[in-house]
């Protein structure tokens, strides 16, 4: 039977920083992971280049039942603080836009240095390991996997959500936590691109490759960024950020024009260029492909000059394109959904800890919690910050 001071399930970002941490405080520690190979979301994420950490980072950037619950790990441990381990390893990197920080090279290099880490601490990592069962009595836990028990006092559960099942993404951390008697926030898809049903469908993969700025609202949240129009719906990272926010059966809005007075910079155009059409006049701002689809979900009078269009119609265009309204079908699902937000209802956890107030020595870090950032690098220091906080309890 092997023995350990801690044993941590899921080689992720969370998981194998917390391995590493707590070795390094001179425990025994074990991560395992029933994937044939550690951190593959590292090794997918930020395009290959891991966007690992954000320059600005604080609990208004993340998702929770609790709004409060991520500030004690955030605040202990900084965006500065893995910047330090990243360039003492020799690891160049870039910070991208909007204080998005980004490897010069591959995500690899991330994925290397915690392994590399771990196992220089003295930690152990195990791949291709699945749990198949976690029982616990007299303050230790016995896991049993395919080949060997395990046993340990300190029980860390670092599994991720539910996304991009293809890397492996699966229940397991819910389950677990059900197991011990916490509650779970109910999963959803998060960082995800919408989808649309007919006629919306047809409109959209008629724009697939088409790039604009916008606004995106929903429930009271707001992003300013691109939004890309694919063959089945709308992504791009404003799309990305409000489909958190998003619910089932609700409306988006979509200002096409943030940041300007519509209003007013189509009544100069009228004064400048009388002759000129609306279709040409928006087309000096906005692709052609969407000018025209535009005017038909919003029934533009796109041909029309502008010396003929009335203050009125001036305000109703301004306001079709700042407040356009639309309602998705749904997501593209778990499937490509870059975090699950909901998770493991963080009341039942310590904030300062991460250890489970029902069960002592029980731990969940990372996504597997109800806290979800935005997009940037938000979530992989809720990674660092979660997993550290964790280390310094084991």
């Amino acid at each position: 039977m092997g023995v350990y001071d801690a044993i941590i399930v899921g080689a992720g970002a969370a998981g194998l920083f917390c391995g590493w941490q707590a070795a390094r405080r001179g425990r025994s520690v074990l991560v395992l992971d029933h994937m044939a190979k550690p951190g593959e979301k590292i090794r997918i994420s930020g395009g290959g280049r891991c966007n690992f950490t954000n320059l600005d980072v604080s609990a208004k950037n993340f998702l929770s039942e609790n709004p409060h619950f991520a500030k004690s790990a955030l605040a202990r441990y900084t965006p500065w603080d893995f910047i330090t381990l990243v360039s003492e390893a020799g690891i160049a990197w870039h910070e991208k836009t909007l204080g998005q920080l980004f490897c010069d090279g591959k995500s690899t290099q991330i994925v290397d240095l915690l392994v590399n880490g771990l196992q220089a601490a003295g930690g152990e990592l195990r791949l291709s390991s699945p749990v198949k069962e976690i029982g616990q009595g007299g303050g230790r836990f016995r896991l049993e996997t395919e080949t060997e028990t395990l046993e340990t006092p300190r029980l860390v559960i670092a599994t991720g959500g539910l996304s991009i099942p293809k890397l492996g993404a699966s229940a397991f951390g819910h389950e677990v936590a059900r197991q011990f008697g916490h509650d779970i926030v109910p999963p959803r898809p998060a960082l995800v691109p919408f989808t649309f049903t007919d006629p919306e469908k047809s409109r959209f993969a008629a724009l697939s490759g088409v790039a604009t700025p916008c606004t995106a609202k929903a429930n009271g949240a707001a992003f300013d960024a691109a939004m890309l129009f694919t063959h089945r719906g709308l992504s791009g990272p404003a799309i990305l950020q409000i489909s958190s926010y998003w619910r089932p059966g609700e409306a988006i809005t979509l200002d096409i024009r943030p940041g300007h007075d519509v209003a007013a910079e189509l009544r100069a155009e009228r004064a400048d260029a009388p002759r000129r059409s609306l279709a040409a006049t928006l087309a000096k701002a906005l692709p052609n492909r969407l000018v025209d689809a535009l005017g038909d979900w919003l029934s533009l009078p796109l041909l029309k000059r502008m010396a003929d269009l009335s203050n009125a119609e001036i305000e109703r265009i301004a306001h079709a394109l700042s407040a356009f309204a639309i309602r998705p079908d749904g997501t593209e699902g778990y499937r490509t959904a870059e975090v699950t937000a909901g998770g493991i209802d963080t009341d039942g956890l310590s904030s300062k800890t991460m250890e489970s107030r029902h069960v002592p020595g029980l731990f969940f870090i990372g996504e597997v919690v109800d806290v979800t950032g935005w997009l940037g690098g938000y979530n992989f220091q809720w990674a660092w910050s979660s997993a550290h906080a964790c280390a310094q309890a084991l």
